[in-house]
């Protein structure tokens, strides 16, 4: 019922810029936490930057400097602005809802606990 949508991403040279893009849709309750991560063969997913419900930002060192999270909390949505990329930011970028959504039941709708929702990821080159 619920889902992540990402969109954005594609193939850019070496000091170019992207804009990442995420929406959430369905039947939900609320949103704390909204984030990107990365990934790429062989490794681990990692952190890039996350924001919470009130807009406070935090970034990987890696990025930092570089890429800004926002969000529109009217729009379930969170975007990720990525300048002066580098070959080490190619890898797929996964959007990630900490999120309550609706259980409808035969007494009526109950917000679910929060819960960690992902996107399908959109992939990222960054390549000369």
């Amino acid at each position: 019922q619920v889902q992540l949508v990402e969109s954005g991403g594609g193939l850019v040279q070496p000091g170019g810029s992207l804009r990442l893009s995420c929406a959430a849709s369905g039947s939900i309750f609320g949103i704390n936490i909204m984030g990107w991560y990365r990934q790429t063969p062989g490794k681990q997913r990692e952190l890039v930057a996350t924001i919470t419900a009130g807009g406070i930002a935090n970034y990987a060192d890696s990025v930092k400097g570089r890429f800004t999270i926002s969000r529109d909390n009217a729009k379930n949505a969170v975007y990720l602005q990525m300048n002066s990329l580098k070959p080490e930011d190619t890898a797929v970028y996964y959007c990630n809802a900490d999120l309550s959504a609706w259980a409808h039941t035969g007494w009526g709708p109950t917000a679910l606990p929060y819960y960690p929702y992902w996107g399908q990821g959109t992939q990222v080159t960054v390549s000369s």
